[in-house]
């Protein structure tokens, strides 16, 4: 592809414009780190954290980059094109150099629940005909594929590569998580929605975003930046926050549909909590539908309400929407049901890392927890510092018995992370080794109670330096269900 094909319109009122020279340079692919640069590539500068991409101009150069895009001007023997904001540059370049995506793609952002509602769109979709796809946490899940991964929102780069091959594939319709981090990089700058989610927002990402208004606001853009003015914005109305994603989508120009208790799109009228699912009575174009969602917990019910909103804001009929979350299978790690003990104690693995979804979590599962409620969790290293008290304060609130322990310590002394915890956690167990909580946790159910091993949900690792070693909560709780002698 031409390199002013591929800059089309990308450039800043401050940015230099490829002349006709530059215009017609052949551009074989595209990266943002220098070490990945093949001959004919075009190098992008981005300014990260720890490192400004510009200090890597020459090395891209040398390894045979045939353009450069930066923030400012350098001296080298390639053309160097600046850009007001390189991220959207790449994310827009990285669109057009792949081309085809999914015709239908919707994303959805909040702080808890994007996988499962983008997991419960594909499946809504999928129930009704259509070969779609998801993209998130978990990974990407295909009619043809299930791969894991590890980040929320890919780089735009691997983005646009991945939709190309969904769409080859024969994907028409596609589910993607929307991050504070990829939203804020402009990682999905060029992707064409067709409608956008917003779930709620909880304390996530301080290490990130300087205030609680900054992370809001990097979620915004999702609805106020990419989303086509018009466009359906499926909003959960029953959020503290709901009412500012409200007022942001509505002054963009969407279409508001909000759901929940609260909502007027899909009107959640009653609810009825049984072990492993729950009766809903929803609302919607003028009659009462009853669903039976096989899954457990209240935010299980907001997240299919959610996914309902966006399958049918593209074309699904509303009672075929709502008939779909009676097979909804739920994605992996979120209150996943493991196994149970002989006398049917039920222990649970869930993604829950953060103050606002291990409170749900532990909520969701005290309806039906005719004993006692256990939990086992810890805090990640090099994250958010401030939310380790707030976690042990709820864990100690909401449950009967909280077991302190490791979570992804990373470059931090493990003992010290959970000293922060136990600070605010009297009465808490704390035990370091992950699976030796595990364990123990499971050694004290009884009849009637509820085991959740919380943080780490759908992860396989354990990173302790900078090494991440093998390990799985399932795995593990597994393992120590069928170790019980009872």
């Amino acid at each position: 592809m031409k390199l002013r094909d591929l800059a089309d319109g990308t450039f800043g009122k401050q940015g230099d414009r490829p002349d006709d020279a530059t215009g017609d340079i052949e551009i074989s692919g595209l990266t943002a780190d220098s070490r990945k640069v093949t001959p004919g590539m075009l190098f992008v500068a981005l300014a990260g954290t720890k490192a400004d991409g510009a200090a890597f101009i020459d090395d891209a150069v040398s390894r045979g980059a045939s353009a450069v895009v930066a923030s400012h001007a350098h001296s080298t023997s390639v053309p160097v094109l600046v850009s007001d904001t390189p991220r959207r540059f790449l994310a827009l370049a990285a669109a057009r150099f792949y081309g085809a995506q999914p015709q239908t793609m919707v994303a959805v952002t909040g702080t808890a629940g994007k996988t499962s509602v983008a997991s419960f769109t594909r499946q809504i979709w999928a129930q009704h005909g259509l070969a779609a796809a998801q993209i998130g946490t978990t990974g990407v899940i295909s009619p043809s594929r299930n791969d894991y991964g590890s980040l929320t929102t890919p780089d735009p780069i691997a983005l646009h590569k991945l939709l190309s091959e969904l769409a080859e594939e024969g994907v028409t319709h596609a589910a993607m998580e929307a991050s504070s981090h990829g939203l804020d990089q402009s990682r999905l700058d060029g992707v064409k929605l067709a409608a956008a989610g917003f779930t709620n927002l909880g304390r996530d990402h301080m290490d990130y975003h300087p205030t609680v208004e900054a992370y809001m606001a990097a979620k915004m853009r999702l609805f106020d930046t990419l989303l086509p003015k018009g466009s359906p914005a499926v909003i959960f109305a029953d959020d503290p926050w709901s009412t500012e994603a409200i007022r942001v989508a509505t002054a963009a120009g969407h279409d508001i549909r909000t759901v929940g208790r609260h909502g007027e799109f899909l009107a959640l009228k009653r609810v009825e909590h049984f072990r492993h699912k729950q009766v809903a009575e929803v609302h919607a174009e003028g009659e009462i539908f009853e669903v039976h969602i096989p899954l457990a917990g209240d935010f299980q019910v907001a997240n299919a309400l959610v996914a309902a909103g966006l399958a049918i804001s593209t074309g699904v009929p509303v009672g075929a929407a709502l008939k779909a979350l009676e097979k909804l299978v739920g994605a992996s790690g979120r209150l996943e049901l493991v196994g149970h003990t002989k006398t049917g104690a039920l222990a649970y693995v869930d993604y829950a890392h953060k103050p606002d979804a291990l409170e749900n979590v532990l909520a969701s599962v005290r309806p039906f927890t005719t004993g006692r409620v256990i939990v086992v969790f810890g805090c990640g290293g090099d994250r958010d510092r401030g939310k380790r008290p707030i976690m042990g304060e709820i864990a100690c609130r909401l449950a009967d018995v909280a077991i302190v322990t490791d979570d992804n310590p990373r470059s931090e002394v493990p003992a010290e992370i959970r000293a922060a915890i136990m600070k605010a956690a009297p009465g808490a167990l704390e035990i370091g080794d992950r699976a030796q909580a595990i364990r123990q946790a499971v050694a004290m159910l009884a009849a009637g109670d509820t085991l959740i091993v919380a943080g780490k949900g759908h992860e396989e690792g354990q990173t302790v330096g900078d090494v991440t070693l093998p390990f799985s909560d399932h795995a593990e709780l597994r393992k120590a269900l069928e170790g019980m002698e009872i």
